[in-house]
């Protein structure tokens, strides 16, 4: 039996940008049903590490950091190699500051600044920090019943589903075998965190993408917002000149949701093979493409806008925020994707292709990563790489979801999941890396790290590179040689983070037709909208960024529109 619901704003998803929508209309004084399909909230957006990039953002300015207003446009033109800006990206960097601001001041969403945090390339008008900011962390006990509607942290990036913030954070985790004060502080970590998952089932304090969407939804909560959760969208719903609401499938039978105007905010579409094959060229090949997205985004929200009119934007120059991954395969049997976003720029790492020779600057982006691993890969070879550590780099970073010490990495040796040997030349046998090849690489690269500059790659040239070294390694923070033995590998695939290419939007974020007409009562946020920045990745949270702002601007136009 189907039930009727009257709204003013439906929102498909409850990712950042989905919420940032209902949130904003909520507190404006708009009825908001929030539908999830799945059982938990958050999205990708929970298994993120929650940054933001928001140039001129009031946490700078608080800190003194004052750029001049044409300083972002230009550093994105120059990343964009020369494209004309849209009117899109334009409202992003107009509105952001005033979103950040917003949350802040009607909000449970409060953030910390990343005015250490540097944009990824030193190109014209780049910035060594007041750009990003992040969530402060949070108390999920304030969510009460909820937390255990919150999607955990993704098992493969958490230590037993305790999220580890970067920063200080993090490095207190790297240092705790060489620092007794930063071995106290993983310990009372650790401690209190199995201390919160024996009594509650789940640890409580939430840093990364997970403090941002439960403060999201602490504040979805505060303002009235309702949650339908194991409810996919069905089908849109259509008037005679716009879209008039969706009807759901429940755990209850069909609900008709009647609304004054649907956002679609379902996470883009980086598990579904269809549209997988069709824009990314390895997938078609038969390569896969192994993403570390939640597996429910399915493209959802990219297929109900086509269904009434929407048009899918081909035009980027990446679908895919790339990320390089490895495969691995949990006590469960559940086969998940490991986003390799943080060791690859420490000392004593390197990464080869199976001809035994470097294709990258391995401190570079995870986008850049695996853009140059596709260049470099021939016409019809699997694109795949290895990332190679010495034993003291991998006991001081870990490699992959092989732990750092103390923690054992026995398991992974026994799966195959990493390999290891007491020489290069043994390790090249067990990988299928070419043998002389690899030890000429070495050999050359350990001499690069020796005198602490890269001839190849210029590793360690850029402020991002530095950023994401070891600051105490000398001479440089992220070259360090491979000399003890035994040596470790893991595989590397071409994976992603999430989906660039989407829905064709406007400066409002209204989806439109194949005449570049709004279509009304239809708009779409996050990754169902197609990328701003038009398939380039010149910072850190740029998903995120312009997620919250078209959601927080999608909010406040539609409640500002409605007439009880």
């Amino acid at each position: 039996m189907s039930r009727h619901v009257d709204v003013d704003l439906l929102v498909v998803g409850s990712g950042a940008a989905g919420l940032a929508a209902a949130v904003t209309a909520a507190l404006h004084g708009a009825r908001v049903l929030v539908a999830e399909k799945e059982s938990v909230i958050g999205g990708t957006s929970a298994w993120s590490g929650g940054w933001l990039w928001i140039p001129q953002n009031p946490l700078a300015r608080e800190e003194g950091i004052i750029e001049d207003d044409a300083a972002p446009l230009a550093y994105l033109q120059a990343e964009m190699e020369g494209l004309p800006a849209d009117s899109r990206l334009r409202t992003f960097l107009r509105y952001g500051p005033e979103m950040v601001t917003f949350f802040r001041q009607n909000t449970a969403v409060q953030f910390l600044s990343g005015s250490k945090m540097p944009d990824f390339h030193n190109s014209r008008s780049f910035a060594t920090g007041g750009r990003s900011i992040t969530a402060q962390p949070y108390d999920g006990s304030e969510l009460g019943d909820w937390l255990h509607r919150l999607r955990p942290p993704l098992e493969t990036i958490s230590l037993a589903g305790m999220g580890i913030a970067g920063g200080d954070d993090m490095a207190h985790f790297f240092n705790a075998t060489r620092s007794p004060r930063s071995a106290l502080y993983a310990a009372r970590r650790l401690f209190r965190h199995g201390w919160q998952r024996l009594r509650y089932g789940r640890g409580r304090h939430l840093v990364n993408g997970n403090a941002l969407i439960a403060r999201l939804l602490r504040s979805a909560l505060d303002a009235g917002v309702a949650f339908q959760l194991n409810a996919p969208v069905c089908r849109l719903l259509e008037g005679a000149e716009s879209v008039t609401g969706a009807i759901l499938a429940s755990d209850d039978g069909d609900i008709q949701v009647n609304a004054g105007a649907v956002v679609l905010a379902t996470g883009g579409f980086p598990h579904d093979k269809q549209r997988l094959a069709e824009q990314v060229p390895h997938a078609s090949q038969g390569f896969g493409h192994f993403s570390a997205a939640p597996p429910g985004n399915q493209g959802d929200g990219i297929r109900l806008g086509e269904s009434v009119g929407g048009q899918f934007d081909t035009s980027l120059k990446n679908p895919m925020a790339w990320a390089p991954v490895s495969r691995v395969s949990l006590a469960s049997g559940l086969q998940l994707a490991f986003p390799h976003l943080v060791e690859r720029a420490k000392p004593g790492f390197l990464a080869v292709r199976p001809d035994g020779k470097r294709f990258v600057n391995e401190a570079d982006s995870y986008h850049d990563f695996i853009a140059a691993l596709l260049h470099a890969t021939p016409e019809g070879e699997k694109p795949q790489a290895w990332l190679i550590a010495d034993s003291r780099a991998l006991h001081r970073y870990g490699l992959g979801h092989a732990r750092p010490t103390p923690f054992p990495v026995e398991a992974w040796l026994r799966t195959g999941y990493l390999q290891s040997a007491s020489t290069l030349e043994a390790l090249a046998e067990k990988c299928g890396i070419e043998c002389a090849a690899l030890c000429d690489t070495v050999t050359r690269f350990n001499d690069f790290a020796r005198r602490g500059h890269d001839d190849d790659f210029q590793r360690g040239n850029s402020a991002y590179n530095c950023a994401q070294g070891d600051a105490r390694h000398q001479p440089s923070p992220t070259l360090g040689a491979l000399e003890k033995a035994p040596y470790y590998a893991v595989r590397i695939l071409p994976g992603s983070l999430g989906s660039f290419s989407g829905l064709k939007t406007d400066e409002q974020a209204r989806v439109l037709n194949a005449q570049n007409h709004p279509i009304h009562g239809l708009f779409a946020v996050g990754n169902d909208m197609s990328s701003v920045m038009q398939g380039y990745y010149p910072s850190g949270g740029i998903t995120l960024g312009p997620a919250m702002t078209f959601g927080y601007l999608v909010g406040k136009k539609l409640a500002a529109n409605i007439t009880h």
